[in-house]
């Protein structure tokens, strides 16, 4: 019936996440694959990151700045606080996670989609070897390992730009400034808060490769795969990020 389509390719794309997370760590039986699959995902982000993790630090700054010059000069102290904590459990784990969807998301749905029509899959399958195990693995484990390490390198990026944003337009010495930014951080927040970027990176690659696997219809199959990817994963991505956060309050 066409109102159970919906409910029915919602089971098989469950089916298909529970076998992929029980395939992941099998990927570390091959840890040449496993590299590979990482360095791409690293690698393909890296100048994203660069460019976001500047841009964000130098963005927050300027608009704190300002904002609580007008309320109040000395308050400008409490800048270096404000954006730490919002930089380090928000912005940056969310970021990174935006970046990998938009990339690796749509490069997964393409690169297995281009695998599905011209059979390589189908190929695996005859020799008696498993495409989950084989392809789909790996690019899970490797996004979940993936996601944190960039979240780190955001984060860190974002701090530098904002004191670079402070060493010309404010009076703040580094290590006052890096002090302060110290001062509201606490490991029991930024390990949650990093940690629920291997989430994010599970559902990224899952999606992607769902969509890969999935594809029919010739070369605009291949097209359609990929950009179901980045719809797809980033959406999950934004869903999940809000029950992450409320269950992390919950637990801390």
């Amino acid at each position: 019936m066409p109102f159970l389509d919906p409910l029915e390719n919602l089971g098989h794309a469950l089916h298909f996440a529970g076998r992929a997370l029980l395939s992941a760590p099998l990927a570390l039986a091959r840890p040449r694959e496993l590299a590979r699959q990482l360095s791409d995902i690293l690698v393909g982000a890296l100048p994203l990151a660069v460019a976001a993790g500047l841009a964000l630090g130098v963005v927050i700054w300027i608009h704190l700045h300002g904002i609580l010059t007008e309320f109040n000069p000395e308050a400008v102290r409490l800048l270096p606080k404000f954006l730490a904590v919002a930089v380090v459990l928000e912005f940056a784990p969310i970021g990174a996670g935006f970046i990998v969807a938009g990339r690796s998301g749509a490069s997964l749905g393409a690169e297995l989609g281009s695998m599905r029509l011209t059979e390589q899959i189908d190929a695996l399958e005859v020799l008696g070897l498993s495409p989950l195990r084989h392809l789909v693995g790996p690019r899970v484990l490797a996004c979940m390992l993936a996601l944190p390490l960039l979240t780190v390198f955001i984060a860190f990026l974002a701090l530098a730009g904002s004191f670079a944003a402070e060493a010309l337009g404010g009076n703040l010495h580094w290590s006052e400034y890096e002090r302060l930014w110290l001062s509201n951080l606490r490991l029991r927040d930024i390990v949650p808060a990093t940690l629920k970027t291997v989430v994010f990176g599970y559902l990224i690659a899952v999606t992607g490769c769902y969509a890969g696997m999935t594809a029919h219809g010739g070369t605009e199959g291949v097209g359609r795969a990929a950009t179901r990817g980045v719809v797809r994963s980033t959406f999950l991505v934004m869903v999940s990020n809000v029950f992450l956060v409320k269950a992390i309050q919950m637990l801390t």
